[in-house]
């Protein structure tokens, strides 16, 4: 996005303003190091903290994954917003205006966020609608429904439950409010049926809003009151509110209850009544996926709150058996995941009106890490009986065991495998032991001619000494250097017109470029072993040799291609003493 005139200067002025470690910090605890906080990435799963940021320079990079950017480019991966979304939170965080603006990106930004903010006040005014026909003497279906239930009237006020009591209702009410049938149909709270007519997209159904992190209203779930052909739960369909991947239930409470305190874990099951069940139990810190597998999103949303999560799946253990990959999601998102083990055919809700919160409780006393829960999904696949099953199921549970973070949970591992199969422990633990791979070699960081990507390496290494400013990079003369990569001579230009303004900020480059693309690739080097380490300076200058090579490797053979079509004598004997030059050129630089 072009950012100039009073929008640019304002943008400018945000990123100032908002101090990126105070920031950050308030995200993910930073530990000081030097002139740099370091951090676990908050947007992948990893164990040693490769997450810097640089106060200097108002940026952060992790070496992990390459994500990089400044304080706007943060908020949007981590609160899963767009520019302008980001920009408006942080100048709440400033206590700042943001103010009126004419670049055309910008214009476009700001109608996106008007017809959102229109379908916004659509969605809550849908709410409403339905709060109020659930108390209106009319829904009585509805509320014997979720009395059944044996959900409280305060319970249900909390989560703004309500009644769709037929298909026209609700577009006739936001109509007479003004709003169009387009944004009716856009906001996902009204359809068209084949004839065009616009109705209640959840006709007749119990309304159940889904309210987002930012406590706004994105859709509706909804239940049918009496058994059809249709399915029992539906969702409104997925708008520019509503993404279902990147949503979770009730996370607006969760997110108060985080307020009030520290939250050590977050309960994660499959459905809305599910939630409210479990939530009037007295468990607060409760979400649901919505039937859907876990996604890097919901994971990472997750993350916000707390590092520790269980599953409480339903009680089909072939469902859960399908969620497995989900479960995978979150742990390789750095969660710690355990799984609620739930009765046969039993469902939380279930546990909770048949044996109370302390049957609940129990359950997720019983919870057991997500290694020992693919132990058992592996078992429950396997006839052990049979021989050749009981070898099947061995196989799979050793590659589970070998996954395992410690030798001592291994050992504990096999131990369970060995009871399970009734194979000895030691014949399981060579099995192990032949399995497991070999590290692979330390990769090592060596630029050759010859290879496709040892230019652009060779290029990123110098542009990144360059941006930093490393003595040995002070006297490189970038300006009449030639790089192959487009982003690679736009940094380069930065770079140069940074040092003859006097300074060179790398934070300056996500104004100009996608911090997802080449730049991050920039920025992709370990500072204390490639820019600071005793070979450093030697390995710049091979950089510099191996591109010049390369340079001059392409005007020689321009030079060709130009002695080929040459028409006179004169023109080929100029051409010719041009590839004498530039291959003599070539020649003195060392191999």
């Amino acid at each position: 996005m072009s950012l100039g005139g009073e929008f640019g200067e304002f943008i400018r002025e945000l990123k100032e303003r908002v101090e990126i470690v105070e920031l950050i910090g308030s995200y993910v605890p930073l530990e000081r190091r030097g002139y740099q906080y370091w951090a676990c990435c908050p947007f992948h799963h990893e164990k040693t903290p490769s997450f810097a940021v640089n106060a200097a320079d108002k940026y952060y990079h992790c070496f992990g994954c390459g994500k990089s950017g400044d304080v706007i480019t943060f908020v949007k991966e981590y609160e899963n917003v767009d520019f302008m979304q980001a920009v408006q939170l942080l100048a709440a965080r400033a206590g700042l205006e943001v103010p009126a603006y004419d670049d055309r990106a910008a214009e476009e930004a700001a109608l996106k966020k008007k017809k959102r903010d229109r379908l916004s006040a659509l969605m809550r005014a849908s709410a409403r609608f339905y709060l109020g026909n659930l108390y209106s003497g009319k829904a009585q279906e509805h509320l014997d429904y979720a009395a059944s239930r044996g959900l409280t009237p305060s319970v249900m006020k909390k989560f703004g439950l309500g009644a769709s009591l037929d298909y026209n209702g609700l577009p006739s009410f936001l109509l007479a409010n003004g709003y169009t049938p387009e944004e009716c149909v856009e906001s996902g709270a009204c359809a068209r049926t084949e004839e065009g007519k616009l109705i209640d997209s959840l006709g007749g159904r119990f309304i159940i809003p889904i309210i987002d992190q930012l406590d706004e209203v994105i859709a509706f779930g909804g239940r049918l009151m009496r058994p059809t052909d249709h399915a029992k739960y539906k969702n409104t369909r997925e708008t520019p509110l509503f993404n279902k991947s990147k949503a979770l239930y009730n996370i607006n409470l969760v997110k108060k209850e985080k307020r009030a305190g520290p939250m050590p874990e977050l309960i994660i099951l499959e459905g809305y009544m599910d939630v409210i069940s479990v939530y009037q139990a007295g468990f607060r810190n409760v979400v649901a996926s919505m039937g859907t597998s876990l996604t890097k999103e919901q994971a990472r949303l997750a993350k916000r709150y707390c590092d520790q999560v269980l599953i409480g799946y339903d009680g089909d253990f072939a469902g859960q058996k399908a969620n497995l990959r989900g479960l995978e999601i979150l742990k390789n998102e750095g969660l710690k995941v355990r799984v609620i083990p739930m009765p046969e055919g039993m469902d939380p809700d279930d546990v909770v009106r048949g044996q109370g919160a302390e049957g609940y409780r129990k359950c997720i006393d019983a919870a057991m890490p997500l290694i020992d829960f693919r132990i058992l999904a592996a078992l429950r696949k396997h006839d052990t009986g049979d021989p050749y099953e009981r070898r099947e199921f061995v196989a799979e549970a050793v590659a589970i065991a070998r996954e395992a973070e410690s030798a001592a949970e291994r050992e504990e591992l096999l131990g369970k495998i060995s009871g399970l199969s009734g194979i000895s422990r030691s014949a399981l633990q060579r099995d192990l032991e032949r399995g497991a791979a070999a590290p692979p070699p330390p990769a090592q960081q060596v630029v050759r001619e010859d290879s496709a990507d040892g230019e652009k390496k060779a290029a990123r290494f110098v542009l990144a000494a360059c941006l930093f400013s490393k003595p040995y990079s002070l006297d490189c003369d970038l300006k009449n250097r030639i790089f192959e990569d487009k982003d690679h001579r736009a940094i380069a230009a930065y770079i140069a017109e940074g040092r003859a303004a006097g300074s060179v900020r790398p934070s300056g480059l996500f104004d100009l470029l996608d911090p997802d693309g080449e730049l991050s690739e920039v920025l992709n080097l370990d500072y204390g072993d490639n820019l600071d380490g005793e070979r450093a300076a030697q390995y710049f200058r091979d950089c510099l040799a191996l591109l010049d090579r390369r340079a001059y490797s392409r005007g020689i053979a321009a030079e060709r291609a130009r002695y080929e079509k040459a028409e006179t004598a004169e023109e080929r004997q100029s051409i010719l003493q041009r590839i004498r030059e530039l291959t003599e050129l070539k020649n003195k630089l060392k191999k």
